[in-house]
């Protein structure tokens, strides 16, 4: 379907594809393959950012998808040598609840805020530079006057590098 939407953009004249969510990224290389315009990726767009930043060690939060598949973390590993680190599997399922069971829905709750919270601070005291904010909805939660370390709003950047595309 995201497929037959990208052709349908080339042939109506699109000169780039962006496809403005994180986990549905996964499909970004099938996409890619079907159609002979750009694809301008999310992770390629955070990457540049943390490499302009020249920043190695980041904290990579999103869906539990976003977190553990390749197509977001290796193309970041793969692409811009950055060491990726992503919070543990019972972390990884209390954030992808808070997106999905509340962030989604707007609901907003200083609790979640305060886990979210908790668990960049322990990656931080162990050496991470920065925070990707792999998902749209954790900008609900926290932002970067929250942190102590560079914060990546992967949905601002993605926007940035589309525009700037636009505009070259």
């Amino acid at each position: 379907m995201l497929a037959h939407a990208a052709k349908n953009l080339e042939k109506a004249g699109a000169e780039a594809v962006v496809l403005c969510t994180n986990t549905m990224h996964v499909l970004a290389d099938y996409i890619q393959r079907e159609i002979s315009i750009p694809f301008l990726h999310i992770a390629d767009a955070t990457g540049q950012a943390v490499a302009d930043k020249r920043l190695k060690k980041v904290l990579l939060l999103g869906t539990k998808y976003t977190m553990e598949k390749a197509f977001y973390k290796g193309r970041l590993t793969e692409n811009f040598g950055l060491e990726v680190i992503t919070p543990s599997e019972t972390q990884r399922d209390e954030i992808h609840r808070v997106i999905y069971e509340e962030l989604v829905r707007g609901i907003i709750k200083s609790s979640s805020r305060s886990y979210f919270m908790d668990v960049i601070s322990e990656f931080t005291e162990l050496g991470v530079e920065g925070v990707i904010a792999g998902c749209t909805e954790i900008e609900l939660l926290v932002g970067p006057e929250d942190l102590g370390v560079a914060y990546f709003p992967t949905t601002s950047l993605h926007s940035a590098a589309a525009a700037e595309f636009a505009l070259s």
